[in-house]
């Protein structure tokens, strides 16, 4: 492998003398330096679409999600993970996040935790990762061995393998199928990568989870038709888009929701199609869950 180039250790001769600058001033070059990661992460789209490809396939055909990452990384994964759930209403198993130190690491560092390359295969052993799977791994550095461990064993088990980092090359990137690299640059203070490394990551992560479950049907048009109401502000929203798709009034769009034990696509699929709830849910699954389908929209 060729030598990895640490981009994110590096120091940054944009905020060389930070400690000494106003706190307008610092604020002013942490906001010039961020303004460089969404064009990073626009060089990277070819990858993420392949990604997005992949992953959406193998989530159709029953197969499971999985985000591997240690630190900052771990932790995004996690976030986006456990997202999935109320976003588009996914069961917890089809999105998993494995993150170097358990869930202590969540709110704590676990040290060394990075470095234990056998832990990442045995707990997805212990999940059963299978070649229908598809495997995301995280790493800002791009030579984590947590996570290094995780796309080799992911490999040897036949998954898809997808790697994340903010540096070309890397032993991450070499050992996925699919290279995602969003070279953001010297942090703002050298090596802390919950900076512009962890914003970059955060940005690919959105987009192949959401385009993932556009892909997958749970969207309809621009809006969230999959949400799980699970508290107040859901059940506004569900109830907004129901009268917002439907052009109702909100008591006429409350009634409809509970006759439709508060599933939105079941809702507006019962008004459109002026069918009860046990046919509307057969329309969905005849069309895959995509509402443009069931509702026959050109």
């Amino acid at each position: 492998m060729a030598e990895t180039h640490n981009l994110t250790e590096r120091a940054n001769l944009q905020t060389a003398g930070l400690d000494r600058l106003s706190t307008a001033e610092m604020l002013r070059r942490i906001n010039v330096e961020d303004q460089g990661i969404a064009r990073a992460v626009e060089r990277a789209l070819p990858a993420i679409e392949e990604a997005v490809e992949g992953i959406a396939d193998r989530l159709r055909s029953g197969g499971r999600l999985f985000y591997v990452g240690a630190g900052t990384s771990g932790r995004l994964g996690v976030l986006d993970a456990v997202e999935c759930v109320p976003t588009f209403n996914t069961p917890p198993e089809m999105v998993q996040a494995v993150i170097a130190g358990g869930a202590a690491a969540l709110t704590r560092s676990i040290e060394g935790a990075e470095d234990d390359r056998a832990g990442s295969r045995a707990e997805l052993a212990r999940r059963g990762l299978s070649k229908g799977d598809a495997l995301v791994g995280i790493a800002a550095s791009g030579r984590t061995p947590y996570t290094i461990g995780a796309v080799e064993y992911a490999r040897e088990r036949g998954a898809l393998c997808i790697g994340i980092a903010c540096n070309e090359p890397t032993p991450l990137l070499e050992a996925s199928e699919i290279a995602i690299a969003a070279l953001v640059g010297p942090e703002v203070i050298a090596g802390s990568t919950r900076l512009k490394a962890g914003s970059a990551q955060k940005l690919i992560l959105n987009m192949l989870s959401t385009v993932t479950m556009v892909r997958l049907g749970k969207v309809y048009g621009n809006r969230m038709v999959d949400v799980r109401v699970t508290n107040a502000k859901l059940a506004r929203r569900a109830l907004a888009m129901t009268m917002e798709i439907l052009d109702i009034e909100e008591v006429a769009a409350a009634k409809l929701l509970a006759d439709a034990q508060q599933n939105v696509k079941t809702a507006v699929v019962m008004a459109r199609r002026s069918v009860e709830y046990e046919e509307a849910r057969n329309l969905l699954l005849a069309s895959d869950g995509f509402l443009s389908r069931a509702l026959q929209d050109d």
